[in-house]
């Protein structure tokens, strides 16, 4: 079994480096306020036995930190954003174990960088580290001791194929075409287009999706496609005015069941309209929409019977 991350640390200064490392702790060198004024920040880690750490969140507003002492979390007291003119950053996690321990931690510098992790079955955590300070897209990310499920599909089946209607002609042609939407507007709230999630599942297919996660920059569009990962153009954006355009990469795998929504969680309010909330519900509406359509019976739609006969 491999050793588990037991402990973090955050330093703001040569001093807190220099005691970190007193103290037995290992440096990731990437600066978390790279390409931003202010304080060098390092994240630290120490590896050991159980309990290891099994999620890391971070905060950003007092609302977010509330819910997060509620949840039992544990907080770095260090702003991550120290002498940056950003957000308040707060670094927070957890030892449950309701969840897998986190064995390996690591943060990514550029769009290569995070496209590499990707493939490599790394969780990306949703937070840019130096959001809205004027520096580069920073971000988390951690590789646990063994797969992990979304709890809230209730179905062995696995996700082929995943699609994003942004205008009525794609509405209709994805539904003619026998993919599943959930019932629920991406944009909605925003004055933009209607956006929506489709899906299909297999039980038998031999590449079902195993991952996803949203890209807000699009300079990565290129560095993901080249990792062999298959980005879907349309922007969760379109039509309501915001800067950044965002777009849904998926990850395929050879070993069922997949776990293609595992990051879906991980998408943040970039662009101030709260997409995380709104996918956390589009997860819940998959796993009730899978219920109601019988999923756990005999897990085929009535497109796909008519396929096999």
């Amino acid at each position: 079994m491999p050793e588990c991350i037991t402990e973090l640390q955050v330093s703001l200064d040569t001093n807190e480096e220099d005691l970190f490392h007193q103290q037995g702790f290992t440096k990731n060198d990437v600066n978390l306020n790279q390409g931003a004024r202010g304080n060098t920040i390092y994240l630290w880690h120490k590896k050991g036995s159980c309990p290891g750490i099994t999620t890391i969140q971070f905060s950003f507003s007092n609302e977010m930190a509330q819910g997060l002492i509620k949840a039992g979390y544990e907080k770095i007291p260090k702003n991550l954003n120290e002498g940056a003119g950003g957000d308040k950053i707060y670094l927070w996690y957890s030892k449950s174990e309701n969840n897998v321990p986190i064995v390996d931690i690591d943060v990514t510098k550029d769009a290569n960088d995070e496209a590499q992790k990707f493939k490599g079955n790394w969780e990306r955590l949703a937070c840019d580290l130096n959001r809205n300070d004027g520096g580069k897209p920073t971000y988390l990310w951690v590789k646990r001791e063994k797969q992990t499920y979304i709890r809230d599909i209730k179905t062995t089946d696995a996700f082929r194929d995943l699609k994003i209607s942004i205008t009525k002609s794609d509405y209709e042609n994805y539904e003619q075409e026998g993919y599943q939407p959930v019932k629920q507007d991406l944009n909605k709230g925003t004055g933009g287009n209607e956006v929506f999630l489709w899906y299909k599942k297999d039980i038998c297919s031999k590449n079902p999706i195993k991952a996803v996660t949203v890209i807000t920059n699009s300079g990565a569009v290129g560095p993901y496609q080249r990792a062999g990962v298959n980005v879907i153009q349309e922007s969760l954006n379109t039509g309501n005015g915001a800067l950044a355009c965002e777009y849904v990469a998926t990850e395929d795998s050879s070993s069922p069941p997949p776990n293609y929504l595992k990051e879906l969680k991980n998408i943040a309010d970039r662009s101030g309209h709260r997409f995380e909330d709104v996918l956390k519900t589009v997860m819940r509406q998959i796993g009730q929409h899978l219920h109601d359509a019988g999923a756990d019976d005999d897990g085929k739609s009535e497109h796909e019977s008519d396929e096999e006969n």
